[in-house]
């Protein structure tokens, strides 16, 4: 196949010696974390349009509408068998599952090949991810009563990826392509922290014919790769399995998406090496083909069917999955949470005592435990020698970094929910989220201003850095 003619001062779609199909899929295939990240920007500014209509929503003439807009019920009905949930059940139980099941196959990746793959590299962003998990939580203890209000410790552990990306995104090139790699593997570390408490603290009691048959749908899906089959739809009836088992079980079935995700294969069936090779030979066959137009087309047919199978096994199952379902995450699935879930009515919200203890907690663990938390581990063990920085990252990358990730959005509300059901601890826990994640994203604004230097020229800017590291020597 020969590169198209390139017009004069153009460069042609293919560069002189490529192969089109090879340099298409090697666009395809590098750099996902750039384009994870663009998604990500884009997706964050959409969840705050969504939040903040949310909110005006809840505090209008319309607010009787709103709320009982998602309270509509949902349901199916066959025979004398009756299931309804309202519509903020299907969001947050059903559409939230997709959500985790995304983040499942993200934190498989990262393990397999990414970030996480080696300890070395994954030293410093578990540490710092530990550190801001462990600090926020502690805080809120700290700053709440025993009992009921307790309960909501988890919710300032989290990191919202999408606006925390977003902000760095608005920072520009001030920022370097390391602290964004830390940021992204920093979240995967965080949102399997954030996995893990939602399953051992925030889930009702255990039920053992539950976990049997989610156990099944597992069993039905890795049966389904031994067999060798790589039809999507085929795992669709295994995967609503585990979902409903989790769901029966008293787990909350999002951890079904986890398990879902984690499970999906990371390794190409043929890879970049051998969908060349297959598809040479498949192309080979459809020419000869061609030339004989008084064959049947069945055999052109099945090479045309052998080209597809080759196309669609060059990447994994995970990395075509993330590509085609992070869009539909990012841009409806995590609007649709923050416009279920951020409507906080002020009216009647009681901001007395306990109520307003649990608000200030949670922003007290979002504004100050995250950046203390992640700075203060990640110092300790870079000082130790366990972990290093990223080339070019210094301190001031680390504090920006600190105070990013208290953005706690998503996943706090989500917490939020769990922990506090209907009480009247919801709307303060909500309220905080929705208040220190505002703070958060302006003091990391303003503190990336001020921190990271206005990047011209990348040489003069290694320079500076050098510089600055033979300096501080």
């Amino acid at each position: 196949m020969s590169a198209p003619a390139e017009t004069p001062g153009t460069l042609a779609s293919t560069p002189p010696g490529g192969w089109e199909p090879m340099v298409r899929l090697a666009r395809r295939a590098r750099r996902p974390l750039e384009r994870f990240l663009r998604i990500e920007a884009a997706s964050g500014a959409l969840l705050l349009v969504a939040a903040g209509v949310a909110l005006v929503l809840a505090n209008s003439p319309w607010a009787s509408g709103y709320g009982g807009l998602w309270h509509t019920p949902l349901g199916v009905q066959i025979g004398t068998f009756t299931f309804e949930r309202s519509l903020e059940w299907f969001v947050n139980d059903v559409l939230m599952a997709i959500f985790f099941f995304v983040v499942g196959m993200e934190i498989r990746r990262e393990i397999h090949h990414g970030e996480l793959s080696e300890w070395r590299r994954a030293a410093l962003p578990a540490a710092a991810a530990f550190g801001g998990m462990i600090a926020p939580a502690l805080l809120f203890i700290a700053l709440t009563a025993p009992g009921e209000a307790r309960a909501g410790w988890g919710i300032p552990m989290a990191t919202d990826i999408a606006f925390a990306v977003g902000v760095l995104a608005l920072l520009g090139k001030r920022v370097p392509a390391a602290l964004r790699v830390l940021l992204l593997a920093l979240a995967v570390i965080d949102d399997l922290g954030a996995i893990i408490v939602i399953a051992l603290f925030y889930s009702a009691g255990v039920s053992p014919i539950g976990l049997l048959v989610a156990a099944a749908g597992v069993g039905g899906l890795f049966a389904l790769r031994a067999l060798g089959v790589r039809r999507f739809g085929a795992y669709l009836l295994p995967g609503f399995v585990v979902w409903a088992g989790t769901y029966a079980a008293g787990i909350h079935p999002t951890i079904a998406g986890v398990v879902i995700g984690l499970s999906t294969p990371v390794v190409a069936w043929l890879g970049p090496e051998g969908f060349v090779a297959e598809t040479r030979q498949h192309l080979a066959d459809v020419t000869a083909q061609l030339a004989r137009p008084g064959d049947s087309e069945h055999g052109l047919r099945e090479s045309l069917h052998l080209v597809d199978l080759a196309r669609r096994e060059a990447l994994s199952p995970a990395e075509v999955l993330i590509e085609a379902l992070h869009p539909w995450v990012a841009f409806l699935i995590m609007p649709l949470f923050a416009l279920a879930n951020a409507g906080v009515s002020l009216e009647g919200l009681s901001l007395d005592g306990a109520s307003r203890t649990v608000g200030l907690a949670v922003a007290v663990g979002l504004v100050l435990g995250k950046p203390l938390g992640i700075l203060v581990v990640s110092l300790l063990v870079v000082r130790l020698g366990l972990a290093v920085l990223p080339l070019g990252l210094r301190l001031r990358h680390l504090v920006v970094l600190g105070l990013v990730a208290g953005i706690g959005f998503t996943m706090s509300l989500f917490v939020a929910n769990l922990a506090f059901g209907d009480s009247a601890f919801l709307g303060a826990a909500k309220l905080g989220v929705l208040g220190a994640s505002a703070v958060a994203i302006v003091v990391s604004l303003l503190a990336g201003r001020l921190l990271l230097p206005a990047v011209v020229d990348s040489a003069a800017a290694q320079n500076a850095d050098d510089a600055e590291a033979s300096t501080e020597q």
